[in-house]
């Protein structure tokens, strides 16, 4: 079930029209945390209507499932890798601190971007230190849309977390 103020508070820095996100339900699995989520644009944000979800509002609706996803998993203690993370951690961390090193997207067939789902899960949470430099949670992480017709769209992202507790 969606925790709605957890949720309007992910999605505080978002201008009001580009709040993609209705909807997750975060569980885990075998030590993974993911997310199954339910996302409506109604209008986009910056271009005129293309009729399909496009690479730029899938990574918006990725931040925005991602979001949610860490901040339920360090409210509800699942997975690994935020485990020493309280809320106030997450929120001080949220924008500045949390940054996709890599994102790839891979349209299969056109998502209507009017009401779709998506999904993203954890696949891998480690801590890094390199040689001089500041520690850093480094994930990766696959996600994946689908409409109610044959729209599909899929991809991975690797975070990288810097300023670590």
């Amino acid at each position: 079930m969606t925790d709605e103020a957890l949720l309007a508070k992910v999605l505080t820095p978002y201008k009001e029209h580009c709040k993609y996100l209705r909807s997750a339900v975060v569980t885990e699995r075998d030590g993974r945390a993911s997310a199954r989520c339910e996302f409506a644009i109604p209008e986009s944000c910056y271009i005129d209507d293309t009729g399909h979800l496009n690479s730029v509002e899938a990574n918006i609706c990725y931040n925005q499932m991602m979001y949610y996803l860490v901040a339920k998993s360090v409210q509800e203690g699942l997975g690994a890798g935020f485990e020493s993370w309280t809320l106030d951690d997450f929120w001080r961390h949220q924008l500045p601190d949390i940054l996709i090193a890599r994102f790839t997207s891979h349209f299969r067939r056109p998502v209507n971007p009017r009401a779709f789902s998506g999904e993203m899960e954890f696949r891998t949470v480690t801590r890094r230190a390199p040689a001089g430099g500041s520690p850093f949670l480094h994930a990766e992480t696959a996600f994946r849309y689908r409409d109610a017709g044959s729209g599909r769209c899929d991809g991975e992202a690797t975070l990288a977390i810097v300023n670590i507790p």
